[in-house]
C-alpha cells in the first residue's frame, strides 16, 4: 500500500467518524434541551411517543403511521402517542429541533426525552427502544 492510498484513507476515515461524532453530538444536545413540559397535554406515568408529522408527507402517511398503530395495539395502553402536525404548529417543531418529517422523540414516563428518530423508523427500532424504557 502506497503512503498516497494509506492518507487517503486515513483522510475519509477521519472525515466519516468526524461526521459520525457531529451527528450524535448533534443528537444529544437535542435530547437534552426537549422537555415534556413543552406539551400540556403530555401524560405522565408511562412511555411516550411524540410523533411529528405534515399533511403533504406522504411517508408519514404510508410507511411511519402504519408502523405507529402496529406499535399501539402490540403493547395496548401501555404507550401514549401525541401526533404534531409541524406545519399546523411550527413553533412547536422548531422548538423540539424537528427539521423534517417525520420524526419521532421516545420519553420515559417521567417525560425525559430518550431517544429521537429522524425520518422513518421501522417498528423494531422503536419496540427496541421503548422496551429500554421500561427495563
Amino acid at each position: 500500500m502506497s503512503s498516497d492510498t494509506l492518507l487517503r484513507f486515513l483522510l475519509a476515515a477521519g472525515i466519516i467518524a468526524a461526521g459520525v461524532f457531529l451527528y450524535w453530538s448533534f443528537n444529544r444536545r437535542l435530547l437534552a434541551r426537549v422537555n415534556l413540559s413543552m406539551m400540556a397535554d403530555a401524560p405522565r406515568g408511562k412511555p411516550v411517543l411524540v410523533y411529528f408529522t405534515a399533511p403533504t408527507c406522504a411517508p408519514c402517511k404510508t410507511v411511519q403511521r402504519p408502523v405507529i398503530n402496529q406499535i399501539v395495539q402490540t403493547l395496548g395502553g401501555n404507550l401514549h402517542v401525541l401526533e404534531i402536525d409541524a406545519a399546523e404548529r411550527p413553533e412547536v417543531a422548531k422548538s423540539w429541533g424537528v427539521m423534517s418529517v417525520p420524526t419521532t422523540f421516545l420519553l420515559d414516563e417521567r417525560g425525559v426525552a430518550r431517544y429521537v428518530n429522524h425520518g422513518v423508523t421501522r417498528a423494531e427500532t422503536l419496540m427496541e427502544q421503548i422496551q429500554s424504557l421500561q427495563a
